[in-house]
């Protein structure tokens, strides 16, 4: 095997593919990526048996003879960034090494049989839908932090995607706060779809995912693909009902407050130095005479207060709540103001964002109250 690529080109496919190789493993070929050299193209692939990323390099390539092989997404990872010529040859030798040739350096490593790499299982579309990648980004942006932790909860280590005929919605929760992205349907599909993709597959497609393309979605009975340009990423879907979280969503409230949402970050901060030795209890004290007062309990610290201007309507009322929670979604609103609103102190705590602008989009998130 023996062949001659653009280096470029060579790294951008490594560093995308490497989203799905394995670390740390007991099964050591899941930390190689699968390279097969064939007509006129080069396949790179990596699979950990939760996804998978197939990267095909069509262009600046010269392949002399055709072959597979496997080789340790670590090294090759590290040694490419660090080569400057503009091309690379790649020879494959009999005795299990790799010559990789520039013109100013030779290096041979160890290469693994391609046989011994897990195959991608045979897909059996049953939907597909597009979408455009920006607004996948966004979706996954705006839910993928109310995920649970996959080691700590893995039953509520995924996002909901659901789609009927006029909207495509994805949630996620890990029962302490839960996050609702909505759009319009804007695709061909009008059949309903409610299928569960793990948070790790969601957070490296969110990664890898450019600005702005076409992004191809096919469902199968157990798996989903998404293709865009010459990618193609492969994940196992999860077994299991998503309940229907849209009865969560308070339908009324008796105190609502507006603000500015930096100035209502920078001081969650400011209380954070604080409330970290309390786990982050931070009490809220809404005053009609339009004014939020932040404040935290004693700890060995000390105690700090810091209020507000806000617009406040109806009651004047007190909530507790983890302070790093409503950062956290506050950090993916990007509007200059928001709403928070509540009917008691034990109540869901509804946060939305305040725009004028018409918008395709709809997000809402609700943060479950501390009972102090």
């Amino acid at each position: 095997m023996n062949f001659e690529i653009d280096t470029k080109s060579l790294k951008e496919a490594i560093d995308t593919v490497n989203h799905a190789s394995s670390s740390g493993n007991l099964t050591p070929i899941l930390e190689n990526i699968l390279i097969n050299a064939q007509y006129k193209k080069v396949m790179l692939t990596s699979n950990n048996l939760e996804m998978a990323i197939e990267y095909v390099i069509s262009e600046w390539v010269d392949v002399k003879s055709e072959w597979s092989f496997t080789v340790s997404s670590r090294f090759i990872s590290s040694f490419i960034s660090l080569v400057n010529d503009e091309k690379i040859n790649l020879e494959l030798l009999w005795n299990s090494s790799l010559w990789l040739k520039t013109p100013s350096s030779e290096t041979k490593i160890k290469w693994i049989e391609a046989s011994k790499f897990p195959l991608i299982p045979v897909f059996k579309q049953e939907y597909s839908f597009n979408m455009n990648s920006a607004d996948l980004k966004k979706a996954i942006e705006k839910t993928i932090f109310s995920t649970a932790s996959w080691n700590i909860r893995p039953t509520l280590a995924w996002i909901h995607l659901s789609i009927n005929e006029s909207e495509i919605l994805f949630a996620s929760t890990d029962s302490f706060r839960l996050s609702e992205f909505k759009t319009k349907n804007k695709s061909n599909i009008d059949k309903v779809i409610s299928i569960i993709i793990p948070s790790k597959t969601a957070l490296e497609l969110s990664r890898i995912l450019p600005e702005n393309a076409k992004v191809e979605l096919f469902i199968s009975d157990n798996q989903i693909l998404f293709t865009f340009w010459n990618i193609k990423l492969f994940s196992r879907l999860l077994n299991g009902h998503f309940p229907d979280h849209r009865v969560f969503f308070p339908k009324s409230y008796s105190t609502k407050w507006v603000i500015q949402r930096q100035d209502l970050i920078q001081a969650l901060k400011r209380i954070n130095l604080i409330s970290k030795e309390n786990n982050f209890n931070t009490r809220m004290d809404f005053n009609s005479e339009n004014w939020i007062e932040l404040s935290t309990g004693d700890t060995e610290i000390w105690a700090w207060r810091i209020s507000l201007p806000a617009s406040i309507e109806w009651e004047n009322a007190m909530i507790w709540l983890n302070s790093t929670y409503l950062i956290e979604a506050l950090n993916v609103i990007k509007d200059d103001y928001v709403s928070l609103d509540f009917e008691t102190s034990l109540s869901p705590i509804m946060l939305r964002w305040i725009t004028e602008k018409e918008s395709d989009f709809e997000y809402k998130h609700i943060i479950m109250p501390l009972k102090i």
